[in-house]
């Protein structure tokens, strides 16, 4: 197992850890295996992201959904901070609600306008937006999963 594959699998099994953990629901199939949920989290069709802890988060996970949408590769989209994600006009916005997730561990219907690496606008709605930590209640970032995304 490669150090990629190592971090796919951690990563995904702390999303589905601390998604349930705030929600009461389950990112994938609860009876998945870790290395399944790498794979049915991938190629789930809604658009699933993470950042980590650094002063400027920089996005460490997305799904194909979410590098489709964004239109980056992997490469690509884990070099970007996340707040690049909104354009300038947006990132206040979009600020205030991962505060509040900061303090209230997830918030469920946020909405917002993001930008794809070709310039394209679009909404994001339906979102959960969520803390990132481990069973062991330590904080490893943020995590998002667009319910639905509208053209601009």
């Amino acid at each position: 197992m490669n150090t990629t594959h190592n971090f796919l699998r951690d990563q995904v099994a702390l999303l589905r850890y601390s998604y349930h953990h705030w929600t009461g629901l389950h990112l994938v199939d609860a009876q998945l295996d870790d290395l399944a949920a790498v794979a049915a989290l991938r190629d789930s069709p809604l658009a699933v992201v993470s950042h980590d802890t650094t002063a400027d988060p920089i996005f460490n996970y997305a799904n194909t959904a979410a590098l489709q949408l964004f239109e980056m590769d992997w490469d690509s989209f884990t070099q970007l901070p996340s707040r690049l994600s909104a354009e300038t006009a947006n990132q206040e916005k979009r600020g205030k609600a991962l505060e509040e997730v900061a303090q209230q561990g997830y918030t469920q219907g946020y909405a917002g306008i993001r930008i794809a690496s070709s310039g394209r606008r679009f909404w994001i709605r339906d979102t959960t937006i969520w803390n990132v930590v481990s069973p062991e209640g330590v904080f490893m970032g943020q995590a998002a999963l667009i319910g639905r995304t509208e053209a601009l």
